[in-house]
């Protein structure tokens, strides 16, 4: 088993940043709406914090009750929006159950969208046209890249839960032969004979690895706590010892990739909206 190392790429990945940063005579802004008191939400967000500090980006974080009216939320919102200092907003996920996270997203100029969330966006990455692209999706794309393996006229699986994660992720695979597959019971048939498996099921270790008789690359964006402490993802990756495959683990996999993808987003949006030429 060849093991993906999250943590290392995603490293190389904000160092050019930083340094990037350093070299232009702009500062990034990027704003992070946080609502209630969920600790693994709070937790993301001094993440993204810490790395956007390190990386000499501005950041803003505004907290709100989860007895707060939508109102307040969206409100600050557009202030946000018009705030010359700020070139990103995100909308740290899932919101308490009484809000409209769709409406909240939707209030986010498609410009400022740091998280590719707004159906705008969305809708231009599905019509194949450029936009702001998922730091998730961007970061799964990057750690496949890291295999240095051909993905092109490959067999892709995708598990998910949900199509709005997955129908964006499938147009990154062009020329692909990509299949979604929604919340299966059992995810041998679908996964047997593919070259590239994305796994989201949220279902802890899943996958097992006498079930791929190839020499597959596994994304796994599982994250799932255990009665133990202990967090696991949705690939059993000690069943994948003897195999030939590539695997990103859980922890140190897709969690800092999708950190060091989103200081990229800001750090393009920046260039873009100052007048700097994007990459």
């Amino acid at each position: 088993m060849n093991i993906i190392d999250g943590k290392k790429i995603a490293t190389e990945i904000r160092d050019g940043v930083k340094k990037e940063i350093s070299s232009l005579r702009i500062t990034p802004g990027l704003a992070v709406i946080l609502v209630g008191a969920d600790p693994a939400s709070h937790l993301y967000v001094s993440l993204k914090e810490r790395a956007s500090k390190e990386a000499g980006i501005h950041f803003e974080k505004y907290l709100f009750f989860a007895t707060e009216p939508q109102e307040k939320i969206i409100q600050k919102i557009k202030d946000l929006n018009a705030d010359p200092k700020i070139n990103g907003i995100l909308v740290q996920l899932p919101l308490p159950s009484q809000f409209n996270e769709n409406k909240i997203i939707e209030s986010i100029s498609p410009e400022k969208d740091v998280d590719g969330f707004h159906p705008k966006n969305i809708e231009k990455l599905l019509s194949g046209k450029k936009t702001i692209v998922s730091p998730l999706i961007s970061g799964i794309m990057e750690l496949i890249g890291s295999t240095d393996k051909e993905i092109k006229n490959k067999r892709i699986a995708i598990l998910a839960n949900s199509k709005i994660f997955a129908e964006p992720l499938q147009k990154m695979f062009k020329g692909s032969d990509v299949r979604i597959t929604l919340s299966p019971a059992d995810p041998e048939p679908f996964v047997r004979n593919a070259d590239i498996i994305i796994i989201a099921l949220g279902r802890p270790n899943l996958l097992k690895g006498d079930i791929i008789n190839k020499e597959a690359i596994i994304i796994d964006i599982g994250t799932n706590h255990l009665p133990d402490g202990s967090t696991t993802g949705d690939v059993d990756i000690e069943s994948f010892r003897e195999k030939k495959c590539w695997v990103t683990p859980v922890p140190g996999g897709v969690g800092p990739m999708t950190v060091a993808m989103l200081l990229h987003n800001i750090l393009e949006m920046a260039k873009n909206q100052s007048g700097v030429s994007p990459e």
